[in-house]
């Protein structure tokens, strides 16, 4: 695959990752990203089992990973009073290495940066699709052609909506939002814990940030550039709420970091098409699902593989990697979390915090996770086998 020049937009974690893996193959690769540099902060990501493990130990990152790990951490749901509900246990919540999304991104552009192209501070705005390649324009750099292009984008993917259709053709909205804000300071002694209304959803304390909300609510209007919207929409979702809530929303206009988007999955008939390719949450995302950067990597492995495995053909390659990974990335097209974290009713409420209280049940559902987790044969792509 030597020369062969691949652009990927995104520089969270799929791309990078996939960076990683191209630029071993042989590749030319470049990533471009809308943010001025790697992002920090975000919500805390996890890994579980033996092909999250494998996958990591053929990067040669997985010890680090490990070093840079959270730990994981217990989280307690309370009442309005702040008397304890029910306990879930950090293995649920973290996976088997819990690590802060910013760190894993920060140490995958480290180990990919010397040998990869990054243009940050800029965003694809064309892709025109020739017999020899793509022609690209860019906001702020000269056009370019490139052999391939990858959107790694996110759920709200660029690549996606230039190369595929608009957004409404791919994404569904799954009827509520989160929120995240660090507050920079400790709140309520620096426990995790977690307080519940109808809809709402609290939590304060462990690796997410310093606070983490969903809520339910009608599909809103606004910019997803302006942040001072964001921070209102949050606010007005919270009035009323107890506990100290109004302590948190009396700190959110000032919150140093603060990001809020929907919850929704991602559903497309195909990963690619012609030269470009769709790869994590762009191609099979749901928010807060619990499988997301997992996706991410393992996909990022099997699409460099099934490139190597083709000598460069796309066409094969792009099929290969979505017969090999359509069946593990079911798991994104599973229901959503909004309903779990924040419940539509007390009663609800109380049904979701006894299934803590319930070893069985626990046990039924980490088994599940695990089945999920593993749910793909992976090919040593490097040696041939």
């Amino acid at each position: 695959m030597k020369n062969l020049k691949v652009l990927i937009s995104g520089a969270s974690i799929a791309g990078p990752a996939l960076a990683y893996w191209l630029h071993r193959y042989g590749c030319s690769v470049t990533v471009v990203e809308r943010a001025a540099s790697v992002r920090p902060g975000g919500q805390a990501v996890d890994f579980k089992g033996p092909t999250h493990r494998t996958v990591l130990e053929r990067m040669g990152i997985l010890e680090e990973v490990r070093q840079r790990a959270t730990g994981g951490q217990d989280q307690t749901v309370i009442d309005a009073d702040g008397r304890p509900r029910a306990v879930i246990p950090g293995e649920f919540t973290g996976g088997e290495i819990e690590i802060r999304r910013g760190d894993l991104a920060e140490l995958l552009y480290e180990r990919t940066a010397a040998d990869c192209e990054y243009v940050f501070g800029d965003t694809i705005t064309s892709l025109t699709e020739t017999p020899d390649g793509v022609a690209v324009t860019f906001a702020n750099a000269a056009p370019r052609t490139f052999d391939l292009v990858v959107g790694a984008d996110g759920i709200h993917s660029n690549v996606r909506r230039l190369a595929f259709g608009p957004e409404q053709d791919y994404v569904k909205f799954l009827g509520h939002y989160y929120a995240l804000a660090e507050l920079g300071e400790q709140v309520d002694g620096g426990e995790a814990v977690m307080y519940n209304e109808p809809g709402r959803m609290a939590a304060v304390g462990g690796p997410k940030a310093s606070a983490f909300f969903v809520f339910a609510s009608p599909e809103l209007d606004y910019d997803r550039t302006d942040v001072e919207r964001q921070r209102e929409l949050l606010i007005d979702a919270y009035r009323g709420v107890g506990w100290q809530v109004p302590e948190l929303l009396a700190k959110v206009p000032q919150a140093r970091e603060f990001y809020l988007d929907s919850l929704a999955r991602v559903t497309i008939d195909h990963y690619s098409r012609g030269r470009f390719v769709l790869l994590g949450d762009a191609a099979y995302g749901n928010t807060l699902g619990g499988f997301g950067t997992g996706l991410a990597i393992v996909g990022a492995y099997v699409l460099a593989g099934e490139l190597l495995a083709a000598g460069g053909d796309h066409l094969a390659a792009f099929a290969r990697y979505e017969e090999q990974f359509r069946t593990y990335a079911k798991i994104s097209q599973r229901a959503s979390a909004g309903p779990f974290l924040a419940p539509p009713s007390r009663l609800r409420i109380k049904m979701r915090d006894w299934t803590f209280k319930s070893r069985t049940l626990l046990r039924m559902m980490l088994k599940a996770t695990d089945n999920f987790a593993t749910d793909i044969e992976l090919k040593d792509y490097a040696s041939g086998s």
